[in-house]
C-alpha cells in the first residue's frame, strides 16, 4: 500500500484517529491501521514518496472559493454542508449569522481571499490576523508568533518567512479541495496546490502537505523499534476473532461508547496498563452511564426504554468477545508506541517552533499532528500525540489563544 492524495467522496468534517480504526472499521479498518503505519515507515525507506500533511491548530474553519450555483466568490464555515448551504458573500451575510472574533475573521477572510484567484472550493484553517501577531521571546530565542487556538507557533524573528507574515492581513492554511456543480454533490480530495493561487502580500497563504517525504531518514535503531511495533500489531491482529470486529463495526453507539470511555484516559494524561482490567472498567462505566439515564426518567416506560438499551449493549460482551476486546486494546496501544515513534521523527522537520502557553511561561510541544492518506480504505487517519496535544486541549493548565479580551 502506498498514500495517496485521494481521500474520500465524503465531506472533510471529521478524520479517525489510526488507532480508532480498530473500533469503527472492522477487519478492512483495522488492516488499513497497521498498513497506513507501514506505508510511513517504507516513505522513510525512501522506497516511495508518501502523502503526509501536517495537521494546523487553527481556527476557524474555513471554507472559501467560487459558488458553483453563480460564480460568485464566498467564505463559509462548516455550515457550508447544510441542506441548505449557508455561505458568506457580503458583510451584510456575515453579520446576520455571526459574532465577535469569528465575524472579524470572516470579514477579513472576505476582504482579501479573493486576491488569490481560487477556483473550486478549498478548506483550510483561518491561523492568524495581523492583530494576532506578535514579537515574544521564548527560552532566550526572538519569535514572530501566533496563537490560534491550544497551540502557539513562534517563527524565528529574522526570517523571510516572519517578515512575510508581519506584512500579511491574515494567515491561513489549505488542506482540502472539491469540486462538484452543486455544493450538495462536491467531492473531497486531500491537498490543496497553492502555487496555483495568485500571490499577495495581504495572505500568507499555505498548504499543509510534507515534500519530498522520501528525504526522511529513520536511524537503524529508529526503524527496528518500529517494525518491532508493526510486528506485535500483526500478531495480535491475528489474535483477535474476526466476528468481534464486525459487530464493532455494526455497532457505532458501542464503538462511539468504547472511544468516549478511552477518551476518559486521554483527558486525565494517564494511560492504559492493564487491558484486562480495562474491558472490566469499561462494563462498569457503561452501566453507570446508563442508569444515569435510567435514573433521569420518572415514567416505567421511560425507565424500561433506557434498561433495554442498556441490554442490548451488554450483550456484546460475552466471554469470546471480552477475550477479542482486551487484544483490540493491546492492538490500539501498540499503534498508538508506532505512530508516536513516526510523529517524533516527523517532528524533526518542522521549520515552525510550537509551543503550549502556560501561568508559568512557555512549554515545547509537538505540533497537533499529521493526516495520512490510506490508498487502500480511501481514507484519512489522524496520526496525533493523544496523550501530549489532546490532554493540552482539554487541559485547564494550558492557556488557549481564544482565552483573552481580544478573542472574546
Amino acid at each position: 500500500m502506498t498514500f495517496s492524495d485521494y481521500i474520500t467522496e465524503q465531506k472533510n468534517t471529521h478524520m479517525t484517529h489510526i488507532e480508532d480504526k480498530v473500533l469503527y472499521g472492522g477487519v478492512k479498518g483495522t488492516r488499513e491501521a497497521i498498513l497506513a503505519l507501514r506505508s510511513l515507515r517504507d516513505t522513510f525507506a525512501g522506497e516511495h514518496d508518501g502523502r503526509v500533511s501536517v495537521k494546523w491548530d487553527g481556527a476557524p474553519a474555513i471554507f472559501a472559493g467560487t459558488d458553483p450555483r453563480d460564480g460568485e466568490f464566498f467564505v463559509a464555515k462548516k455550515g457550508i454542508f447544510n441542506k441548505n448551504p449557508k455561505v458568506y458573500k457580503t458583510n451584510a451575510d456575515i453579520d446576520a449569522d455571526t459574532s465577535g472574533d469569528l465575524n472579524a475573521k470572516l470579514k477579513q477572510a472576505l476582504a482579501h481571499l479573493p486576491a488569490l484567484g481560487i477556483r473550486g472550493v478549498v478548506q483550510g484553517d483561518f491561523l492568524f490576523s495581523s492583530d494576532d501577531i506578535q514579537t515574544k521571546k521564548i527560552k532566550g530565542k526572538s519569535y514572530i508568533t501566533f496563537h490560534p487556538n491550544t497551540i502557539v507557533y513562534a517563527v524565528p524573528a529574522d526570517t523571510e518567512m516572519a517578515k512575510e507574515i508581519k506584512k500579511a492581513k491574515i494567515g491561513v492554511v489549505w488542506h482540502t479541495s472539491y469540486s462538484g456543480r452543486t455544493f450538495e454533490t462536491l467531492k473531497a480530495s486531500y491537498g490543496v496546490d497553492v502555487s496555483k493561487f495568485k500571490t499577495t502580500t495581504n495572505v500568507w497563504s499555505q498548504d499543509a502537505m510534507l515534500r519530498d517525504m522520501t528525504s526522511y531518514t529513520m536511524s537503524s535503531k529508529d526503524t527496528e523499534e518500529v517494525n518491532g511495533y508493526l510486528k506485535q500489531a500483526g500478531v495480535l491482529f491475528n489474535q483477535i476473532a474476526g466476528s468481534t470486529l464486525r459487530e464493532l463495526e455494526s455497532n457505532q453507539k458501542l464503538a462511539q461508547h468504547i472511544e468516549q470511555f478511552n477518551n476518559t484516559y486521554v483527558r486525565a494524561g494517564t494511560v492504559v496498563n492493564d487491558t484486562r482490567a480495562h474491558t472490566r472498567k469499561l462494563i462498569t462505566w457503561i452501566k453507570g452511564k446508563y442508569q444515569k439515564e435510567i435514573d433521569k426518567r420518572t415514567t416505567p416506560a421511560g425507565k424500561a426504554t433506557q434498561q433495554k438499551a442498556l441490554n442490548e449493549i451488554l450483550d456484546f460482551f460475552s466471554a469470546k468477545n471480552q477475550a477479542s476486546l482486551k487484544k483490540i486494546f493491546d492492538l490500539q496501544k501498540v499503534i498508538i508506541l508506532a505512530k508516536l515513534k513516526l510523529i517524533n521523527i516527523l517532528d524533526r522537520f518542522n521549520k515552525i517552533s510550537t509551543f503550549l502557553k502556560t501561568k508559568n511561561g512557555y512549554k515545547t510541544t509537538g505540533s497537533e499532528g499529521f493526516v495520512a492518506i490510506d490508498q487502500l480504505g480511501g481514507d484519512a487517519v489522524k496520526i496525533v500525540d493523544r496523550m501530549e496535544f489532546s490532554y493540552a486541549n482539554f487541559s485547564p493548565d494550558i492557556l488557549k489563544g481564544w482565552q483573552t479580551s481580544r478573542r472574546s
